[in-house]
């Protein structure tokens, strides 16, 4: 299992930043990064039970819309809040990426927008979960850090 260091920075040459600094810092900075990537995911999950949404994931073409749109709130709601508290993050880690994949290449489709503006917005929302998943794959490997469910269990 891979554990979670946080390496002093550059200036710990120059004597400004300890390692015990850089680690009391960590103990609170991870956990609040953990909540605030995963708080998009837990307040846009009870969206995916609308109608309006189901019907919006319909008009992109998503097949079977009124099951798979609830579904992917599922893995929105239980990804998001594995990882805000820290309990098998790896695995709440994953849910995300199997969110993330279909919604960014169907919903966020720029590349297909006529409309110039509209395009453009869909390409912000594309990078925005593309960097989303960056962050989802990261956390498959270093996990949830300090602070977590997982250290005290």
């Amino acid at each position: 299992m891979n554990t979670f260091t946080v390496a002093a920075p550059v200036a710990a040459d120059r004597g400004i930043w300890s390692h015990a600094w850089a680690d009391r810092v960590a103990r609170f900075a991870v956990p609040a990064g953990r909540c605030l990537f995963a708080a998009i995911f837990i307040l846009a999950a009870p969206g995916h039970f609308t109608a309006k949404t189901i019907a919006s994931a319909a008009e992109h073409g998503v097949p079977l819309a009124n099951v798979l749109v609830p579904f992917s709130g599922i893995l929105a709601f239980l990804g998001g809040l594995s990882i805000a508290l820290g309990y098998k993050s790896r695995i709440g880690a994953w849910l995300l990426v199997l969110f993330l994949v279909p919604v960014t290449l169907v919903m966020h489709n720029f590349w297909a927008v006529a409309d110039p503006a509209a395009a453009q917005i869909q390409q912000i929302m594309f990078m925005k979960n593309v960097s989303m998943l960056g962050m989802a794959l990261f956390l498959t490997w270093v996990g949830p850090g300090p602070m977590s469910l997982d250290r005290r269990l």
